[in-house]
């Protein structure tokens, strides 16, 4: 093992063997190929048949998989038969010639079908922005070139590495789900992220007082709005440095030779509190942390360390350099000196005061003084390091740094336009990014910058936002462009201020599929042609997304009708039963609908069998484990596994968490919902926990038996809305439940009819007009609607295709 493995094994837990079994290894007319399993085969090209085995900066691990096949040698041709493909390549023309999958097909080039992967950053986008290529692709094949990728040694430092080419062919066919799996053995796991980052996040590019930032805290706490991390943006530090310094010696364009870098300021970059601002920033930070807070702040470092920063003198003297000339000390991410320097005199005594990670807010280009190294990569790999300290875990904000981005989590994409053309294009961009294993995405919520007061766009904003992968509302330092749900209208207010409710209320919910991630390599957010690669409708509708295990989440990115007041999006439903959350809707499956929803709510589709874990606290900060717990159950047969651990620790890697499972079963008119004993250690997990257990889709039974322990159980039962509910306390998590319906009535679908009347009622037109439209379709609501006008025509399809 060489020290490099070792390195990995010890900071992250990646599996890690960068060199490949000699015995799936072969040279031919200096090309060598490694054959990594029988669908991932790496080929590379060095003139003088030198070749690359160490990690690189995307790839750490070539020896995970022995795929059983066959060489044949055919002059400069080379062919690699295994169980799965046909790899056909020449080695004159240094060229692959063909590859054949399994069931026949055969391709000669690689770059057409691609589904696309995922783009560094969405800085002033308004609207569609052109995404680089995937791992999966339509016709089966892909290619990863890593051929100007550097190497990491074994301290975690980047070396230079010699030219050649590298290239990782994968060919998976549809497998997209064992594509991504492989994917990640090859460039490792997506980290375990912290259980806090999951909840709600408030972050604005403002000049925030210490008071102001405080006041704003105490008035979320004040209207029951939980935040899980508050973000400092740059305001923090100093930032008129001219004015308050003098001349600085910045020069503009402080990268050499960058042609894609955004023009910062002489105060953009900072490590000094702005004490007036702050006058007690450690007490401040105190603060922030005593409401279960976690803090972030914001990062610009490319104009290195100043002579007027607090640790300018110490920062001088590790550089060599003479405090008393007050030269500046550029910012050299290649230096060790200054790495060194740039963490432990810099940023480490923050943390130790209160600060959780750092945003790194890097805009000024790919250059650095070693070819190839974008200085983007190196902040978010030193960075993830350096925040790893004893037992916590890792966490950044920061831009997509290409390939082996997914082990920096988390993703931070960029300021975007308020628009409509932003928001209809995040789904999509962030559901893609799957497919070069990004799972972490971050969006400034409701728009960043430019546009108009919109309450309807930023409504739908945050309702996206509930089911994104990071809740983060943001907004530039105009003062009327606050994401505060009180600074819209009464509205938008509500929902919004639900929307953020739900949101925490969904982190055990959302920590279990962090778990299953980072366990099970399968995306929070996924495109539906994950699960259904064989159907035609699952490309077709890009921004709809399987959001976990459980649910289908179809974003409504599009203006209401102003008649109607509804907007529409279009869904495809797979074949089975599915159940809007939010109107109780039944849909059967196999079909596709134009879905017409309110301001109230987006369509969100619980699958069935589905089983949703809620906390029952969705008032305050608290992101721990909690005791009130709700479960949201759908009939059908299904089992999920909620995982809990300590939330912010290494220790579930020594086996320190725990998984309590819950199963649903239907067979014929019995429904049985069991709470299986957890398993592993409970120690994080509440004595005694609180249940209530919410069937959404049960109307009633003829006789409900509750056992905890196969013992009858004092249980509160009780009907209501059309569903059953069940409280139990005070249930020890190695306790087994035990709920059994007989003979149930199942929850149907209301009267189409009154579902139809109750809809176009709320229509904005006269009243004369919709009872004449009414009248024309009455007497065969179930067959063609002789009517017209889309504002009745769409949403009365859509209640005929209701079951």
């Amino acid at each position: 093992m060489s020290n490099t493995t070792e390195y990995f094994r010890k900071t992250f837990g990646w599996k890690s063997d960068s060199k490949t079994d000699a015995g799936f290894v072969f040279i031919k007319n200096n090309v060598r190929f490694s054959l990594l399993t029988p669908r991932l085969l790496r080929v590379e090209y060095n003139r003088k048949g030198i070749f690359t085995d160490e990690p690189t900066q995307s790839v750490i691990n070539r020896s995970f998989d022995k795929p059983a096949f066959n060489l044949v040698e055919d002059g400069d041709r080379i062919i690699i038969i295994t169980t799965k493909t046909i790899f056909k390549y020449d080695t004159a023309q240094k060229k692959m010639t063909g590859i054949s999958l399994k069931g026949g097909k055969s391709l000669t080039e690689y770059e057409s079908g691609n589904l696309k992967g995922t783009y560094r950053t969405l800085d002033m986008a308004n609207g569609e922005r052109e995404i680089g290529n995937g791992l999966m692709s339509v016709n089966g094949v892909a290619v990863i070139d890593d051929s100007k990728s550097l190497i990491l040694n074994g301290d975690g430092t980047i070396g230079e590495r010699m030219k050649t080419k590298d290239e990782y062919y994968f060919a998976y066919g549809h497998d997209y789900r064992g594509c991504l799996r492989d994917f990640f053995s090859l460039c490792g796991q997506v980290p375990l992220v912290p259980r806090y980052c999951l909840g709600n996040w408030w972050s604005r590019y403002k000049a925030y007082t210490q008071q102001e930032y405080i006041d704003l805290m105490e008035k979320f706490i004040e209207k029951e709005i939980p935040l899980t991390v508050a973000t400092i943006d740059m305001d923090w530090h100093w930032v008129d440095v001219k004015e308050r310094f003098g001349k600085t010696g910045e020069k503009k364009s402080f990268i050499p030779n960058t042609t894609d870098f955004i023009l910062q300021g002489d105060g953009w970059t900072g490590y000094s509190w702005n004490t007036e601002l702050f006058p007690d920033y450690k007490g401040f930070l105190r603060w922030l942390k005593e409401k279960n807070l976690r803090i972030t702040v914001n990062l610009h470092p490319a104009q290195g360390i100043r002579f007027f920063e607090d640790m300018y003198e110490d920062v001088a003297k590790a550089m060599g350099v003479d405090p008393a000339t007050k030269k500046r000390i550029p910012f050299d991410i290649t230096d060790p000196k200054y790495v060194d320097a740039y963490f432990n005199l810099v940023h480490k005594p923050y943390e130790e005061d209160g600060v959780d990670f750092w945003w790194i807010d890097w805009q000024q280009g790919k250059n650095t003084k070693l070819k190839n190294l974008d200085p983007l990569w190196a902040l978010n790999h030193y960075h993830t390091l350096a925040n790893e300290t004893g037992e916590k875990r890792p966490l950044i904000l920061s831009r997509f740094a290409e390939v082996g981005s997914h082990r920096y989590p988390l993703g931070f994409s960029g300021d975007t336009h308020i628009s409509w053309e932003s928001l209809d294009f995040q789904p999509y961009f962030t559901n893609t990014a799957a497919n070069i294993g990004y799972t972490w995405w971050s969006h400034d919520i409701g728009g960043h910058m430019m546009g108009s007061k919109d309450d309807e766009l930023y409504t739908r904003w945050v309702q996206y936002g509930l089911y994104n992968p990071i809740m983060r509302l943001h907004s530039t330092s105009n003062e009327f462009m606050g994401k505060e749900p009180w600074k819209h209208n009464y509205q938008a207010e509500a929902v919004a201020t639900d929307c953020l409710r739900q949101r925490h209320a969904l982190i055990p919910y959302l920590y279990s599929m962090n778990y299953r991630t980072h366990r099970h390599c399968i995306a929070l957010c996924e495109p539906m042609y994950y699960e259904y690669p064989e159907a035609a409708e699952a490309y077709e509708v890009k921004n709809q997304y399987f959001f976990g295990s459980e649910l289908i989440v179809a974003p409504i990115t599009r203006k209401m009708n102003p008649k109607t007041h509804l907007a529409s999006t279009e869904v495809w439903l797979p074949e089975g039963r599915w159940t809007d959350i939010y109107t109780g809707a039944i849909y059967r499956g196999g079909q596709k609908i134009t879905m017409y929803r309110g301001i109230e709510s987006i369509p969100v589709l619980a699958k069935e069998g589905a089983i949703i874990p809620l906390s029952a606290n969705d008032r305050d900060n608290s992101s721990d484990n909690p005791k009130d717990m709700i479960l949201r159950i759908y009939r059908g047969n299904n089992t999920f596994e909620l995982y809990e651990d300590d939330g912010i620790s290494n220790e579930f890697k020594k086996g320190n968490f725990a998984i309590t499972r819950y199963k649903i079963a239907e067979q014929s008119n019995t429904l049985t919902f069991n709470i299986c004993p957890a398993e592993g250690n409970c120690s994080t997990v509440p004595a005694r926990r609180n249940y209530t257990l919410v069937f959404e889709d049960v109307k009633a039974a003829k006789e409900i038996s509750v056992k905890v322990n196969s013992k009858a159980a004092n249980a509160e039962i009780r009907s209501t809305k059309g569903r059953v509910e069940i409280t139990l306390k005070g249930i020890s998590p190695k306790a087994a439940a035990e709920i059994i319906f007989s003979e149930f009535t199942p929850k149907a679908n209301r009267d189409k009819k009154e579902a139809v009347i109750e809809l176009v009622t709320k229509y904005q037109l006269s009243t004369s007009v919709k009872k004449l439209k009414y009248n024309s379709f009455l007497n065969d609501i179930n067959g063609e609607i002789p009517v017209r006008e889309e504002c009745f025509r769409g949403p009365i399809e859509e209640v005929q295709k209701m079951l």
